[in-house]
């Protein structure tokens, strides 16, 4: 990949196109110059696979709406340009959130170009490796943590976690179990239980024997917390079967976009449901989480979370996601 400072260059990235109502992803090679508008260019030498990143290469329009298109949420690179005087060209960043990779051309591409207030400088204690396989998942993971540890402490109780192996989930039990906290992971996935077992899930519960819980409006009071990552039925179950002044966030809803169910979790044991969105999560309170996210709460088994892949592997591992068939988090090299 060439360097383009100060003069425009070409480089790969992977496109989505919109063909006759049908949406094409395939390897492009793209001008700097065709870049949005931003104060920063940046070279990318890292991205991550994400669930809106797999809705985003297949036509969602809730999420990308203009096309054709370069997904990519995460990116984690260098800076070659800069016309903002908190950045200079060499400068190891990282970019998650706001509008990367949904509307505007994101880190599936070896170049991004983007606001100077979207940029996080790379924490000391991480490799840009590092900062990609924690991603947009494990910020989320840790923002989740982060508002669920100020209502609930490690004696207080079990923490159940959702769609354990997804790598939202993954990432938080990591980082729960390092923070002391006994979890428990639903999961549907049996011959990943084992992986689950080695990143810190104490328990595993069958997602179906979950899913199968009494219909009653609430049931026994159980866990102590919960990081919910699919919504539905599952976050109803984890949210009747807390325990007094128990708290569950919630962050995702591949399982469901509705909650069926009463009140009386919420007036009988004073429960409380925390959303989490990492998009606009603000930059003061961005960088702390990164800070945490680099040193004590930096899960030991970060080097077991991650699969790499190539850009030309991007299209497979999109079919693979939107099917439930990954684990952990999915590294995209770039450089």
């Amino acid at each position: 990949m060439q360097s383009c400072r100060f003069m425009p260059c070409l480089y790969k990235a992977l496109r989505v196109n919109e063909i006759d109502g049908e949406f094409k992803q395939r390897i492009e090679t793209l001008s700097t110059e065709d870049l949005p508008s931003g104060a920063v260019l940046i070279r990318v030498h890292y991205s991550s696979l994400n669930y809106k990143d797999a809705l985003s290469a297949t036509g969602n329009k809730g999420v990308t709406k203009r096309y054709p298109h370069t997904p990519g949420i995460d990116a984690a690179g260098i800076i070659e340009e800069s016309s903002d005087l908190r950045f200079a060209p060499g400068d190891k960043v990282l970019v998650t959130g706001y509008d990367l990779g949904m509307n505007t051309d994101g880190g599936f591409g070896q170049y991004i170009r983007v606001p100077a207030d979207w940029i996080v400088r790379l924490p000391e204690s991480l490799d840009l490796k590092e900062a990609m396989i924690i991603g947009t998942a494990g910020f989320t993971a840790g923002a989740s943590i982060a508002r669920l540890s100020e209502l609930i402490k490690p004696s207080d109780g079990e923490v159940i976690v959702s769609g354990a192996t997804g790598g939202v989930a993954s990432v938080a039990l990591a980082i729960l179990s390092k923070l002391g906290y006994r979890t428990l992971a639903i999961s549907g996935k049996e011959h990943e239980f084992d992986f689950l077992r080695s990143i810190g899930a104490s328990e595993i519960i069958p997602r179906d024997e979950f899913l199968a819980l009494d219909k009653k409006p609430i049931l026994s009071a159980q866990y102590a917390g919960g990081i919910d990552t699919v919504g539905g039925v599952i976050l109803e179950n984890i949210i009747k079967t807390l325990m007094p002044l128990g708290a569950v966030t919630t962050c995702g809803s591949v399982s469901g976009v509705t909650l069926n169910m009463s009140v009386f979790p919420f007036i009988l044991r004073g429960i409380s449901l925390i959303g989490i969105s990492a998009q606009n999560y603000p930059m003061t309170m961005r960088e702390i989480l990164w800070s945490k996210l680099s040193g004590a709460w930096k899960p030991d088994c970060l080097m077991d979370l991650y699969t790499e892949i190539t850009l030309e592997e991007l299209p497979e591992c999109i079919s693979m996601i939107l099917q439930g068939k990954m684990k952990g988090r999915t590294l995209v090299r770039l450089s």
